[in-house]
């Protein structure tokens, strides 16, 4: 049964393992809300230009922290990945791992989500690169998607066709499943070794496909990969909730102008730095599992990346609010959150 109004829960700080905080005068208006909610933030490198190399990357982090608010705290720590491509070298990923502020290589398959051209076009060919990132320690962050068949069946049939083979041959290789949203990812999650591990959205937990597509198209809820079924999302939200270290937080949270989601070809991506962790303690709430919260959002996620736990907390109240229907995105544009002009049951404190 959920909580009280007015119950208090105070975690240690939690980390997003999967943000998109995007290019000029829009990564300001994003990280405003990024930085009240987490200590390490793992940045996305599907930029225009994609980062495919160490001093893209880096140059990239120059902007994120020139662009943080003046009042961020010391906590909030970029974390930075470059993006795979056929091209990417053995010694690119031994340079980036070298500087220490680099700690994942992000491999899209070509095609399969925003920015994703310039992918990887079959796995098989940067064996080496996944060699080299073996020995070093990189961990490895994937969208895992084919990009072909049933849009629902893309997952499964990625897990089949790819990763199965790519954990058995690298059986060192640090992985991250991103953003999973299948029961079958779930189930592989469970029977997996212990190298590889997966990252969760607030929306996969909260919204299934009849949010998106019952009573007219939601643009704002359209992402990849697409919300499921039913039986999908419970599986998500009992595997999350479970306490098991296989899955932590990654919010997947997407930006994208207003207008370019509301036209005849949406943008995929869904917005919820605004309020990511109090969606996350909602659906928490809902399964009374409030004690499982911590593990999730600021312990599993650090422990894999081999980076050290915060030590700050945040307190969290059961106290509704408003979301504005829109927030300012930099150069004009607005950003449509998720529960644009709704309501969210949880608040931060402190």
């Amino acid at each position: 049964m959920p909580v009280a109004e007015g119950t208090r829960i105070t975690i240690r700080l939690p980390d997003d393992f999967h943000h998109h905080a995007r290019d000029g005068a829009k990564t300001p208006a994003v990280l405003q809300h990024a930085v009240k909610r987490f200590g390490n933030c793992l940045f996305m490198p599907n930029l225009k230009p994609p980062l495919v190399n160490t001093e893209m990357a880096l140059k990239y982090r120059q902007h994120i922290m020139d662009s943080l608010p003046k009042d961020a705290p010391d906590a909030f720590k970029p974390q930075m990945t470059i993006y795979l491509t056929d091209k990417t070298s053995p010694d690119e990923i031994k340079k980036a791992y070298a500087t220490g502020l680099i700690v994942a290589v992000k491999y899209y398959p070509a095609g399969a989500t925003t920015n994703s051209d310039f992918g990887v076009s079959d796995f098989k060919k940067v064996y080496p690169v996944f060699k080299a990132m073996e020995e070093v320690g990189m961990k490895l962050c994937i969208h895992s998607e084919v990009t072909y068949g049933d849009i629902f069946d893309r997952e499964p049939a990625f897990i089949e066709e790819i990763l199965r083979p790519l954990v058995s041959d690298f059986p060192k290789l640090r992985i991250i499943m991103e953003h999973i949203s299948t029961k079958e990812a779930v189930d592989y999650m469970l029977e997996a070794p212990d190298n590889i591990k997966a990252s969760i959205t607030c929306h996969h937990l909260l919204f299934n496909r009849n949010a998106l597509l019952v009573g007219g198209v939601k643009p704002h809820l359209y992402c990849l990969p697409i919300l499921k079924a039913e039986v999908h999302r419970e599986a998500l939200i009992q595997a999350a909730t479970s306490g098991s270290s296989k899955f932590f937080l990654g919010t997947d949270s997407a930006p994208h102008p207003t207008d370019a989601k509301e036209s005849a070809c949406g943008c995929a991506g869904v917005y919820t730095a605004h309020a990511a962790i109090e969606l996350y303690a909602e659906a928490f709430d809902s399964m009374d599992a409030l004690d499982k919260l911590e593990g999730f959002c600021s312990s599993h996620g650090a422990d894999h990346y081999g980076l050290p736990r915060n030590t700050q907390t945040i307190t969290l109240e059961k106290k509704s609010w408003d979301v504005p229907k829109k927030y300012d995105f930099g150069d004009g544009a607005t950003v449509t959150p998720l529960r644009a002009g709704e309501q969210v049951a949880w608040s931060i404190v402190s």
